[in-house]
């Protein structure tokens, strides 16, 4: 089972190190790159930030001569009535020859139009970005299902919409300057959840390379930011006119305690509604008020609630340039405002059957589109003091499809369900009772209190002045009501005006200046495998090698750094390491992770190989008495980067970390 050591390395420690070899895996093909140079970073014209969103998306952008003044994308066409039209859903349409066709509004308008006999053969997709959290051995081969039930790969999928978007900023960028607008002059930010697993962020990076937004050989083109990190980033540049204040006794529009979290919202958007014409938002480049108010160690929670995922960031000040610090390990989970979609779905399944709405979805599935729309609308209007009723058109072919499938009305379904709450009314519509609607939001906000309530609790969390409310979902009353509830004034909520843009703009302001963020927990523990002396009794005899007289313990982890340290952006940790043979001419090293604090044996469950080095150092010769290979590995950064220096030589090998195991 074991190798024969041939190209394998142990701890250069002390003098009485001795060579030992670590067990090989095959041959990982990563070539020298001789001699290493470091590359100064390129300066970008323009930062772009887009906002992949499991509902919506977007993208800004500012200029790095004018920082202060990020640009928000054009107005998209074919906007949805009550729902502000700076993001577009995210939903992608292919030609039955799998062509990307159309993303977002018109994705949707277009495949709506198309006869239900033709629709079948159109791909559809929407809200396809939770599989990459949802997948638990994500590849790069992980398929989606479209609308029509058959398969895509996901690759291809996130590819082409970041291709959109790539198209769509080029353009509004070459429309700006009045010239051909160059790939190479923009740095690219995509945002992701911080509590995504690294195969999945790595995901998003493959995406970015097959849409061509930056290629492997200048990754640093493209910026992997985490979404509760950007929006920390913006909420500090605020001015308290530009947030809602739930904690104090007046908010900011003079309003009283009572009517401020409905009416303070209303003013809000009635304050984007009359700059919805102007597109560009100041950042005030000063130190805003709120921030004024937070000293150096004070801490915050960044509580980003977007459509698929909630997430939980704890930050603290570092005075005097106010960097952060990410104090707790980012969680949270699939706790986003599709919870409530999935319950609807849920409730109609239990009215008309769990059959005919399987079938409708796979026969009508454009009919099924317009019913989550007209859902979605009024999902918005859902709020704790509402007392009338909320009325969902039902679609034609629904009422049609089901009289045919079932043999009687829609009516008299829902008299016979027993489901008291929803009623028909003669317009043609699914009536449904404040509580009802209540009731669909009532599973996922109760996931996100506990959530908050287990993060107050933490020892290290300690006390927190603001609570930052962001995301899509954090225009929603009935999820505000029920954290200023679980707070009992413990610490003040915030609440920026253009909620659902937050994280689009701090990605900008990220974009301009990555560091800002100065440390991070790291989510895994890293490490490579090495061979060491065996020791009676304190390694496992199975662990036993004797090579050429030496007895060695295979297998061993050396701990590079463990699951929630504190790691500096672009921190970088050194270990020598010697071959097991002077004669050896090529050395392997093998990187492995684990979500485990303490790992002893690269053999544990749930560690897992996830980098090679490959040191080729044929025809050289050295004149120390033991070949010295130094491996760095280098992180803080959303990415980790390795590389293995022959010291004799001056030769180096680089690997990136690769959690999708191509």
């Amino acid at each position: 089972q074991t190798d024969e050591p041939d190209h394998v390395c142990v701890p250069l420690t002390d003098a009485e190190a001795n060579p030992s070899p670590a067990k090989s895996i095959g041959d990982p093909g990563i070539t020298p790159l001789s001699p290493s140079h470091t590359q100064v970073g390129p300066s970008f014209v323009v930062v772009v930030a887009i906002d992949f969103g499991t509902t919506s998306s977007g993208y800004a952008y500012a200029f790095a001569k004018e920082p202060e003044c990020i640009h928000v994308m054009r107005r998209w066409e074919g906007g949805d009535p009550g729902v502000s039209n700076q993001k577009t859903p995210t939903t992608i349409l292919l030609t039955p020859d799998r062509k990307f066709h159309s993303f977002g509004y018109a994705a949707r308008d277009f495949y709506h139009d198309l006869d239900p006999s033709e629709s079948k053969l159109w791909l559809y997709l929407e809200k396809f970005k939770m599989k990459l959290h949802t997948t638990a051995n994500l590849s790069i081969n992980t398929d989606l299902h479209a609308a029509n039930g058959k398969r895509v790969k996901a690759l291809d999928i996130f590819a082409y919409a970041l291709a959109f978007f790539k198209e769509q900023a080029l353009k509004e960028l070459s429309d700006q300057t009045g010239s051909e607008f160059d790939n190479n002059d923009v740095r690219w930010v995509i945002t992701v959840p911080a509590i995504w697993k690294m195969p999945a962020k790595q995901f998003m990076r493959e995406a970015a390379y097959k849409a061509a937004l930056a290629s492997r050989d200048a990754p640093e083109q493209l910026i992997i930011a985490l979404e509760p990190e950007a929006a920390s980033i913006y909420c500090r540049k605020l001015r308290l006119h530009q947030m809602v204040d739930l904690g104090t006794q007046t908010t900011h529009n003079d309003l009283g305690t009572n009517d401020n979290v409905g009416s303070g919202m209303t003013q809000a958007k009635e304050h984007v509604r009359r700059n919805r014409q102007s597109r560009t938002f100041l950042v005030e480049n000063v130190i805003g008020e709120l921030w004024s108010e937070l000293e150096e160690g004070d801490r915050y929670v960044v509580v980003d609630c977007g459509g698929g995922t909630v997430d939980l960031t704890v930050h603290q000040i570092r005075l005097p340039e106010g960097h952060l610090k990410e104090l707790y390990k980012a969680s949270g989970g699939p706790y986003g405002s599709l919870g409530i979609d999935y319950e609807f779905e849920k409730l109609l399944c239990k009215i008309f059957g769990q059959d005919f709405i399987d079938q409708f979805k796979i026969k009508r599935p454009a009919a099924w589109v317009d019913l989550m729309i007209a859902f979605e609308s009024r999902k918005r209007a859902a709020a704790p003091d509402r007392t009338n009723p909320l009325n969902i058109n039902l679609p034609f072919s629904f009422i049609d499809y089901y009289k045919k499938f079932r043999g009687h009305s829609v009516e008299h379904a829902l008299r016979k369900s027993n489901v008291d709450f929803v009623k028909w009314s003669s317009q043609g519509m699914l009536r449904m009772s404040p509580d009802a609607m209540n009731s669909l939001f009532k599973p996922t906000i109760d996931h996100i209190i506990q959530h908050l309530t287990e993060l107050f609790e933490k020892p290290e969390v300690g006390e927190i002045k603001f609570l930052f409310l962001v995301g899509g979902f954090a225009e929603s009353p009935l999820l505000q009501q029920a954290v200023q509830n679980m707070l009992q004034g413990r610490s003040r909520v915030i609440i920026p005006h253009d909620v659902g843009l937050t994280i689009l703009k701090g990605a900008v302001l990220f974009g301009l200046d990555p560091s800002i963020i100065k440390v991070r927990r790291s989510p895994l523990t890293y490490g490579v495998g090495v061979l060491n002396r065996f020791v009676e009794g304190k390694h496992p005899a199975d662990k036993l090698l004797v090579k050429d007289g030496t007895r060695w313990c295979t297998d061993v982890f050396d701990t590079f750094i463990a699951a929630d340290q504190s790691v500096a952006l672009g921190e970088k940790v050194k270990r020598s390491y010697t071959p097991a043979k002077p004669s050896q001419q090529v050395i392997v090293i093998h990187i492995y992770c684990s979500e485990d604090e303490n790992v002893g044996f690269i053999s544990q469950p749930g560690v897992r190989k996830c980098g090679t080095l490959r040191l080729d150092v044929s025809g050289t010769k050295t004149v120390a008495p033991r070949r010295e290979i130094q491996t760095l590995m280098q992180f803080g950064d959303t990415e980790i980067r390795a590389m293995a220096l022959d010291v004799s030589t001056g030769r180096t090998v680089k690997s990136s970390i690769d959690f999708l195991g191509q």
